[in-house]
C-alpha cells in the first residue's frame, strides 16, 4: 500500500500564485512505501549479485564446464550463508520457489511419510503401531497465511488428512502451547505454526511448543505412536528478529527471500534432511538438491538470497 494516491493527470506539474502574479512549481508529491509485509526492495547489494550471476554464472549447475562449476560454486556459497543466518547446517538447506512452494512441500511429505509407515503397513519390525490405519491429523492454527491454511483444507476435504485449527488467544493473538498440546490425537503427525504473523505482526511462542512438543514425543515412542515433527514458516520474522532453529527446536522451518530484502526465492530447512527428518519430494526430474526438489537451479535468485543472508 502507498501513503498517497497517485496525483491526477490535472495536478501534476501545478503552480502556486506569488502575491505578485509569479507562478512556482509545487514540490513532487512525496510518496511512502508501507507494504514491506507483502515485498521488499531489493538491497543494491543482492540486485548486484543477481546481476552478476547472470553474467558470469549462466552455465547449468550440473555441469563440469567452468560455466557450470561457477554456477555451483554460487549456489554452495549461498547455502552456507543461508544455514549460517539461521543457525543450522548446509545440509539441512534446500532451494525452492518460494514459501509458498516449502510449506505445501511440508505438508505433503509428511502426510506421505504417515501414510508409507502407518497407513500402508504398520510396524512390522515390531508390535503394530496404535496409529496404523488411522488418518494422518495435523494442528495448525486460525490465523496461517493461506499457503498453510488452504493446502490443509483441501487434504481434509479430500479426507487425506485430519486437521485442527486452534483458535488464537483473544489477550495476546498468541496461539498457545496448552491449546496446541490439547488438540493432539494418536494419528496427529505435524503440528506448523507461523512464527511471526503477517497481519498483526505477533509472534508465536515456538520454544515452548517445541519443548512440549520433545517431552511428548517421548512419551509417544514408548507407546509405539509416531513422533510430531513441529514446522514454521518464517517468513516474516527473519531480517525483523533474531531467528535460530536451535533455539526454536523446530524439524521444518520456511524461509523466503523476498520478505528481507531479497528475491523472490525461497528455502526450506529440515533437520537431519533426510535422515532424522524424512523429506518426500512433490516434483521429480533431474536429481538436483539431493533429489528432494529437482530441476535446474535458478543460479541468480539464490545468489541473491544468498547475498541477503550475509
Amino acid at each position: 500500500m502507498e501513503a498517497a494516491a497517485a496525483p491526477s493527470r490535472h495536478a501534476r506539474g501545478r503552480v502556486a500564485s506569488r502575491p505578485g502574479g509569479s507562478e512556482e512549481k509545487s514540490p513532487p508529491e512525496r510518496r511512502v512505501y508501507m507494504d514491506y509485509n507483502a515485498t521488499t526492495p531489493l538491497e543494491p547489494e543482492v540486485v548486484q549479485a543477481v546481476t552478476e550471476a547472470m553474467r558470469e554464472a549462466w552455465g547449468n549447475p550440473s555441469s563440469p564446464y567452468p560455466a557450470g562449476r561457477k554456477a555451483k560454486d554460487i549456489i554452495d556459497a549461498a547455502r552456507e550463508n543461508l544455514a549460517k543466518m539461521i543457525g543450522g547446517k548446509a545440509q539441512d538447506i534446500i532451494f525452492t520457489s518460494g514459501g509458498t512452494e516449502s510449506n505445501n512441500l511440508v505438508i505433503r511429505s509428511v502426510v506421505r511419510q504417515f501414510q508409507t509407515i502407518h497407513t500402508s503397513r504398520g510396524d512390522t519390525a515390531k508390535r503394530p503401531s496404535p496409529a496404523e490405519g488411522a488418518t494422518p491429523h495435523i494442528i495448525t492454527c486460525t490465523v496461517e497465511h493461506d499457503s498453510i491454511r488452504l493446502p490443509l483444507e483441501h487434504l481434509a476435504e479430500e479426507r487425506v488428512a485430519e486437521v485442527t485449527f486452534v483458535p488464537v488467544s483473544t489477550v495476546n493473538g498468541q496461539a498457545e502451547a496448552d491449546d496446541v498440546l490439547a488438540a493432539v490425537r494418536p494419528a496427529t503427525c505435524l503440528v506448523t505454526i507461523m512464527l511471526a504473523n503477517n497481519e498483526t505482526g505477533v509472534v508465536m511462542p515456538i520454544p515452548e511448543i517445541s519443548q512440549r512438543v520433545k517431552a511428548l514425543n517421548q512419551e509417544r515412542t514408548a507407546s509405539g505412536l509416531p513422533a510430531v515433527l513441529l514446522h514454521t514458516d518464517a517468513a516474516q520474522a527473519l531480517g525483523k528478529r533474531r531467528v535460530d532453529v536451535e533455539d526454536l527446536g523446530v524439524d521444518f522451518l520456511t524461509i523466503v527471500g523476498h520478505k528481507f530484502y531479497g528475491p523472490r526465492i525461497g528455502a526450506l530447512y529440515v533437520r537431519g534432511l533426510g535422515e532424522r527428518t524424512p523429506l518426500h519430494p512433490m516434483l521429480f526430474g533431474g536429481g538436483q538438491e539431493r533429489n528432494f526438489r529437482p530441476g535446474t537451479e535458478n543460479t541468480p535468485m539464490i545468489a541473491g538470497l544468498g547475498k541477503v543472508s550475509l
